[in-house]
């Protein structure tokens, strides 16, 4: 499985862009900065999503979050962005069973991240990009893009979509011990391994069983809620035992690159909001859509 998460940089240090001395953080920034970063971030701003969930016996719970803001801030010192504070409103209710989980209503998920969008962009930024940590968002976060065409806006949100390392798919292969590997196994537990190792207590990778009960394996073409929990009641996939530095470098690095093309690729585009527009217009009367 290829994480959304990453970073090289280390957790709570201040992150200025080398060239304008701009911090990235959105809270560090004073107002009369905020005004210059706008400008020079080409008005694009991303928000790292993560969520508060157990990760294994052996990782934080905030994994994630961490997680998913650092890749951001990695990327943010190769092209400049502002990067929004820790976003942690998501979809987790399959974790409710576990201490520190916390599972907002889906109403409230919603209306903070449309909110805090639309607030975003009152403040001058007309291009968002979400960077997402956590599985649990998969499903969310791509609906949540599709529903910004319900109502007319002036800003375009992306969601940031890597791939898989093709061309360094024989080093994995190499290093990997596993074939189990989901949640808090061994890839993310490598990448956090790299990113907060003074977090990560390996002693406890294997207090708990990241094994698949298969307790659902009987029903046929069909989905249910429950069916993480039917799998993984420890809220563990794998086995995160295995994690190691190497393996987590060469999938941050994979995903940084992937990360500052796609933010290169946003700061260059006019057709996104063009063609938005064009759709507005287009829903406001579908009967003079050309057929």
């Amino acid at each position: 499985m290829f994480f959304l998460i990453l970073c090289f940089t280390i957790y709570g240090q201040t992150d200025k862009n080398v060239n304008k001395g701009l911090p990235v953080k959105w809270e560090e920034l004073t107002s009369p900065d905020f005004i210059n970063a706008v400008q020079e971030s080409g008005g694009i701003c991303v928000i790292p999503l993560g969520i508060l969930e157990k990760h294994g016996p052996h990782m934080p719970i905030g994994t994630d979050l961490i997680d998913a803001r650092e890749v951001v801030l990695r990327a943010a010192k190769e092209e400049y962005v502002i990067v929004f504070p820790p976003f942690y409103f998501g979809q987790i209710f399959e974790a409710r069973h576990e201490p520190g989980a916390v599972a907002y209503s889906p109403e409230t998920v919603w209306n903070v991240l449309q909110e805090t969008c639309d607030e975003i962009h009152r403040n001058g930024i007309n291009k968002i990009i979400l960077v997402n940590g956590h599985g649990g968002n998969n499903n969310l976060l791509p609906y949540f893009c599709q529903t910004q065409l319900q109502k007319q806006k002036d800003y375009a949100v992306y969601l940031f979509s890597p791939e898989p390392p093709k061309e360094l798919q024989d080093q994995i292969q190499k290093i990997k011990k596993t074939v189990n590997d989901g949640h808090a196994g061994e890839e993310e537990t490598s990448m956090m391994l790299v990113t907060r190792p003074d977090l990560v207590h390996m002693e406890r990778a294997n207090d708990q069983s990241g094994d698949d009960l298969g307790r659902l394996n009987k029903l046929s073409y069909a989905y249910t809620a429950i069916w993480w929990y039917a799998k993984y009641p420890n809220h563990y996939a794998g086995d995160g035992s295995y994690g190691n530095v190497e393996l987590g470098k060469l999938f941050m690095d994979a995903e940084a690159g992937q990360l500052v093309e796609m933010i290169r690729s946003v700061k260059a585009d006019q057709t996104v909001i063009e063609l938005q527009n064009q759709f507005y217009n287009d829903a406001k009367n579908p009967l003079n859509t050309k057929q």
